[in-house]
């Protein structure tokens, strides 16, 4: 047998009587197998990739972004007043109903007005104070917000203001990208390219694998171990509730009942262990395998996100078969998903970078609409 979970031992009839002695004991184990399916001819997959060109306006904004990056600001002179674009040395301490809370303190806080860092109204009552002055900042807690005891909430900022500088003129040319480590501005602007190729490349695949998933799902219906499936569930559950929770939210919010919020997150639970399946038999069928190297990449790269604790990482991941697993299956997963697009007829269409950065499912939305007009 193909088990698809550990097997349940359930027992029958009355337990007390058979440790008694009155009875014998009678037992049934329940085992989830692994469901029996034939898999689609992955040849006849159709999907659409979504494509973008690098153009030269896409590498000047980001020239543009990076010598906002850089900008150097100077003190204003003595008593002028601040003005948007601005930087401000501020300290500053909140409060709601008289009483200071939690993260809403700092000193020494370099601010420019009109970068959107803070909460909306705070930067724009910024603009007009001078070196030296207080100033009492009052604005409304945004009712999204993540904090649930500060959401929509009412709140006055003390603030002080010890510097304003006004920004200093940038002139992008070769002296400006010797000034980020490029020998001219052809350098700077030909690694931006090259970074830019990588980064419309990344979301043109996001694209192509969610088609393609989209499109495996399509063509197999078989029967899930329910094991599985409420295993799947069960921790997506617990994260929608976390997240509802961490937001002050209730499934009410989202404009759904409990149980509809269940139901659509069920399907994609669904959906999810239907996927694995199918992935995992494509795999086994073709010899797709993970390399142990492979996994000793991703391991060190999972450690070089956490500096200062790269090492205790590193043996975590080495010692622990659960969390190897949970690395090891996003690079299976991908790995089948480039073998099945080397098969499958994959049709590219043009789009703007606004499309190619969308979510999958809000861009196959906007194209389709834009197909119906």
């Amino acid at each position: 047998l193909k088990v698809a979970f550990p097997p349940r031992v359930e027992p029958v009839g009355d337990v007390q009587a058979v440790v008694d002695g009155k009875a014998d004991l009678e037992f049934k184990v329940v085992v989830d197998l692994m469901p029996d399916f034939e898999l689609a001819d992955v040849t006849s997959l159709e999907v659409e990739k979504l494509v973008a060109d690098v153009t030269d306006a896409d590498i000047d904004e980001a020239v543009a972004r990076l010598s906002e990056q850089a900008r150097t600001y100077s003190a204003r002179a003595e008593g002028e007043a601040s003005e948007a674009k601005d930087s401000v040395l501020i300290d500053f301490v909140g409060s709601v109903d008289g009483e200071e809370f939690e993260g809403g303190k700092a000193e020494g806080f370099n601010l420019v007005l009109g970068s959107g860092q803070f909460i909306p109204g705070f930067e724009d009552q910024l603009i007009g104070v001078k070196a030296g002055e207080a100033r009492e900042v009052k604005v409304t807690f945004p009712a999204d917000y993540g904090s649930e005891t500060l959401a929509g909430k009412d709140a006055v900022f003390a603030v002080t203001v010890h510097e304003v500088k006004t920004p200093d003129a940038v002139t992008i040319d070769d002296e400006f990208a010797k000034t980020i480590g490029f020998d001219n501005l052809v350098a700077l602007k030909d690694r931006i390219r090259e970074q830019l190729k990588k980064d419309f490349a990344s979301a043109s695949r996001l694209h192509m694998k969610r088609r393609i998933l989209d499109a495996l799902d399509t063509q197999h219906s078989f029967s899930l171990p329910p094991t599985m499936v409420e295993g799947e569930f069960n921790g997506i559950w617990r994260q929608v509730e976390a997240e509802l929770k961490r937001e002050g939210k209730t499934a009410e919010d989202e404009g759904k009942s409990e149980e509809e919020l269940k139901t659509e997150y069920h399907e994609i639970a669904e959906r999810r262990v239907r996927l694995g399946l199918v992935l995992a038999r494509i795999g086994e069928q073709n010899g797709l395998t993970i390399a142990p190297d492979e996994i000793q990449r991703a391991i060190a790269q999972r450690a070089r996100q956490l500096p200062g604790q790269e090492q205790q990482a590193f043996e975590y991941y080495s010692r622990t078969p659960q969390a190897q697993a949970e690395i090891r299956a996003p690079i299976f997963e991908d790995k089948v998903v480039d073998f099945i697009a080397e098969l499958a007829k994959i049709n590219e269409r043009i789009v703007d970078r606004a499309t190619l950065f969308m979510d999958p499912d809000e861009a196959l939305e906007k194209l389709k609409a834009e197909k119906a007009e």
